[in-house]
């Protein structure tokens, strides 16, 4: 680092899979932050304790109240234990909303929450002047020209493999340049599957991703690639691309993170072993670099990548997200919350693996659909969702009647 004081951070999302982690970049490189505050869901009060005592925060907030007073009872007995002040807890996800917009113009906030209620957490911290480090993907995706006309240039920083790498990639070279982008996928635990051999897929066997170690939610996505979907369009907004100019390949090694082909016809590349603590430093310490943060490749090891094309046939999340993209007017806040509707009742056992995608559709095409347009703010936008979120419990019931 260059010795500049460190950042305060904001952590919201601190239990995830990227929560955990960027602690642990922390823990390692204590002069690229400190932890101002964190924001959990309550579902593991131990883990919870844990934290505040390695990091100290000021504040804890607890998303949800019914799990407020088993995080505050965790963690003020560990910290009376060791003789520390406990942090001041508040709860509820205006709360959340307060915390992640109370920081000044150098600090920084990591939005690392799962799903759209991500995107309030993202808007505040963009009006507090904040770097946003942007893991929760959902924002973009709903929010879209909202969060991209909220922020500076410059202010939003992507915490994800694909999209750390493309802007990577694209240091020193001028928009006019790209030609498109091209985001890897592993292609999730069922790649090379037909449809047919997709019947009876269990939630345990999605959950079975060959690379990532992520949460229920986005391995599933994985799983369906709602979530390379997802990643298409919150490129189209990172990086003011329409949709045809981002690609999608599958490249089971997940060894290349993305591309970009410029307009000359060479295709820049970020490669690194798959290590979520690359995009995590980066965001935290950009433009520095964190030496030794993660394992380089090893070009010493014969070895071999491969790409392929997406079977859409198959998996048909990215045309379907592209298709809702175009037509705007909300239509991805539906697709994103119809997805995590749906996804809850796999997992509960009221829809099949293949029905996640078709519910998605079902929902998007239902003639009472009503449209949200930027001008309309994000309250219009949160409506959306409620109506969607209505559409696809009214769905789900029809078919177990």
């Amino acid at each position: 680092m260059t010795g500049a004081a460190p950042r305060r951070l904001v952590l919201l999302g601190s239990t995830g899979s990227i929560g955990t982690q960027a602690l642990d970049v922390l823990a390692r490189y204590g002069d690229v932050a400190t932890l101002h505050g964190l924001a959990v869901g309550g579902t593991r009060p131990g883990l919870v304790a844990e934290q505040v005592l390695a990091h100290r925060p000021a504040e804890l907030v607890v998303s949800d109240p019914a799990r407020v007073v088993a995080v505050r009872e965790a963690v003020e007995a560990a910290c009376t234990a060791a003789g520390l002040p406990a942090p001041r807890i508040s709860a509820g996800a205006e709360s959340v909303v307060e915390l992640a917009g109370s920081l000044g113009a150098q600090d920084v906030v990591l939005n690392a929450i799962t799903g759209s209620v991500g995107l309030l957490p993202t808007l505040a911290a963009l009006r507090s002047g904040a770097r946003l480090a942007l893991a929760n993907k959902e924002s973009l995706v709903v929010g879209g020209d909202l969060v991209t006309g909220a922020a500076a240039p410059g202010q939003i920083l992507p915490v994800d493999s694909e999209h750390t790498a493309i802007a990577q990639a694209l240091a020193g070279v001028r928009h006019d340049q790209i030609d498109h982008l091209v985001v890897t996928a592993s292609g999730g635990p069922f790649r090379g599957r037909t449809r047919a051999e997709l019947d009876g897929v269990t939630p345990e066997q999605a959950l079975a991703h060959p690379t990532w170690s992520m949460g229920r939610v986005i391995t599933t996505n994985s799983a369906t690639l709602v979530n390379k979907a997802l990643e298409v369009i919150e490129a189209c907004f990172q990086f003011d691309l329409p949709e045809e100019r981002v690609q999608v390949v599958v490249h089971p090694q997940s060894i290349v993170h993305s591309m970009v082909t410029l307009v000359d016809g060479s295709t820049i590349a970020q490669a690194s072993p798959p290590d979520m603590r690359h995009a995590i430093g980066w965001a935290l310490a950009h433009p520095e670099k964190l030496p030794g943060l993660a394992a380089p490749l090893d070009f010493s090891a014969a070895q071999s990548w491969t790409f392929e094309p997406v079977d859409e046939d198959t998996f048909d999340a990215i045309a379907l997200a592209r298709a809702a993209h175009r037509e705007g007017g909300g239509a991805m806040a539906v697709y994103n919350a119809v997805n995590e509707e749906a996804v809850d009742a796999f997992f509960d056992g009221r829809l099949d693996f293949l029905d996640i995608t078709g519910l998605i559709r079902s929902v998007l095409e239902l003639p009472t659909r009503p449209r949200a347009e930027r001008a309309d703010g994000v309250g219009a936008l949160l409506e959306l969702e409620s109506w969607a979120r209505t559409a696809a419990a009214e769905l789900l019931s029809a078919r177990t009647r």
